[in-house]
């Protein structure tokens, strides 16, 4: 580790409210260079927007934010950048331009100066700069390859990449590992390392995925109800510890529920690939009231099958029989109308319309039961259907009016969930469910699913998590390079197992 002189960023005693809800109360936070730091706590506790406050994103705050001791003003993105904060969000997408190349994007800023200047844009030495920040990263990257043909993991170390231009002193990383395979996890946590022990930036690490926060953090800020309640060394506390300081509850509530499947098979997929042949061959079938797995690693093509059995990617051979009739969905909007439901993994893209109310959301899948006379809708009946399903599944909102936007990411989620229930379908298609959510929202929306289930719903539960495979399925189906490789009793198997036939084991 290299010694440098440390620099602290402080929070002092930040407040905030937005309508109807006081989303941080006399905060007090600090961060040091040269060191990394974990930022916990359940959806909607606040730690977003005390990291939004420090890059400059909220500007309503009382309180004081202090550098080196010097009382500093941060209202905006450009004065969090002066001082050195950059964040990366979980979203990556939003922070970028697909249509630039690498380079361009990590010397975006640069870019926009001389524009802005009306100076020429010296196109050779923005890549030769982009390229030498990419080496320092030890990042394999084309400096002239278009953003739009990148993974997320790459797309997440242009933004690194970026922020070590602006020599940023300070750098917020939100739900990083999130989207990430385990090869692509361990390649973050190299360069956040580096950062931190190499380049003396302040590294702060939201993550819901607790192991990983005791493998690369020195300490742990936790936060519950708007407020820090324990900021500590993270070798001096358990996961155990921050569970419990988390929800205000030990840890000792395990989820499990009652099997409720019968014999009826009502979903049935024989010799299923795609256009794409981002699925190939895959025969899987669904009792009344099973929730079945599908175990992959990042990759592997559970999203795909997803998509195909929903009509999102086109099927070029073998049958989707539901209740014995063969029911391909060419479309998404088929797929709703044969009484399919799919919550997909990017739920900001793909789940919820994030510019729309709550309520808006909630009916969007199911708009024919709020239809008067001439095509018209009666939100009258639209917004009581919708608070019905607010408080039924808890989402914590001020009002069914509230964009979804504004809400945290475990509330976003019950949304995506409960348009869906208020649709009625008989087939729900689960994608990476419980991505970017907290322990105590987790175990929220496992008792959602296994209501559906004992409702005799059939229901696809695709994740990478092996361990919620072993907590919430009835059975599993292991998916390697785009192919089914193994059917198991989830009871009879264990996470070793399915992780060895994921990563192409078999016996």
């Amino acid at each position: 580790m290299i010694q440098t002189k440390q620099s602290i960023i402080e929070m002092q005693d930040i407040s905030i409210e937005f309508p109807g809800v006081k989303a941080l109360s006399n905060v007090d936070f600090d961060l040091k260079t040269g060191t990394i730091n974990a930022l916990i706590g359940a959806n909607g506790a606040g730690k977003s927007t005390l990291m939004k406050i420090l890059s400059g994103a909220h500007n309503h705050y009382t309180g004081n934010i202090r550098f080196d001791g010097e009382e500093v003003t941060i209202r905006k993105p450009k004065d969090a950048k002066d001082i050195g904060i950059d964040i990366v969000y979980q979203e990556v997408d939003v922070s970028l331009v697909p249509y630039l190349s690498v380079g361009e994007n990590i010397m975006l800023d640069e870019i926009v100066n001389h524009m802005g200047k009306n100076q020429i844009v010296g196109w050779k030495k923005i890549h030769q700069e982009a390229k030498k920040v990419l080496k320092e990263l030890n990042v394999e990257l084309h400096s002239k390859t278009l953003v739009s043909e990148l993974t997320l993991a790459e797309k997440q170390m242009v933004l690194i990449a970026r922020a070590l231009v602006r020599k940023g002193k300070y750098l917020i990383l939100d739900e990083p590992t999130a989207p990430l395979s385990n090869s692509e996890t361990e390649e973050l946590f190299r360069v956040v390392r580096k950062l931190a022990y190499e380049k003396n930036v302040g590294i702060v690490f939201i993550s819901h995925r607790i192991p990983e926060l005791f493998e690369i953090c020195e300490r742990i800020t936790i936060m519950r109800n708007g407020k820090v309640v324990d900021q500590t060394n993270i070798s001096s506390v358990t996961p155990d510890k921050v569970i419990e300081s988390m929800l205000g509850k030990t840890n000792s509530e395990v989820f499990s529920r009652k099997k409720t499947f019968t014999d009826k098979k009502i979903l049935d997929i024989r010799n299923l690939t795609n256009t794409k042949r981002s699925v190939i061959d895959v025969n899987i079938n669904v009792r009344s009231g099973e929730i079945v797995g599908i175990a992959g690693l990042v990759g592997a093509g559970k999203t795909e099958l997803c998509k195909t059995i929903f009509g999102a990617e086109k099927v070029v051979e073998g049958e989707i029989l539901l209740d014995g009739v063969n029911t391909i969905n060419k479309t998404p909007s088929h797929a709703v109308k044969n009484g399919f439901a799919l919550v997909p993994e990017e739920r900001r893209k793909e789940g919820v319309l994030v510019d729309e109310p709550v309520y808006t959301n909630l009916t969007s899948a199911s708009l024919n039961k709020y239809v008067k006379a001439l095509s018209t809708l009666a939100p009258k009946n639209e917004k009581k259907e919708a608070i019905k399903m607010i408080k039924s599944l808890g989402i914590k909102t001020p009002s069914e009016n509230q964009n979804v936007a504004l809400l945290s990411g475990g509330n976003q989620q019950k949304v995506a969930i409960g348009k869906w229930l208020m649709s009625d379908a008989e087939i729900y298609l689960f994608d990476e469910p419980t991505k970017g959510v907290d322990v105590g929202a987790k175990t929220e929306i496992y008792s959602l699913i296994s209501d559906l289930a004992s409702q005799n719903k059939g229901i696809i539960y695709a994740t990478s998590e092996l361990d919620e495979i072993m907590k919430i399925t009835d059975r599993v189906y292991v998916i390697y390079d785009n192919k089914i490789v193994k059917e198991l009793n989830t009871d009879e198997t264990s996470e070793e197992e399915l992780l060895y036939y994921s990563t192409g084991g078999s016996k």
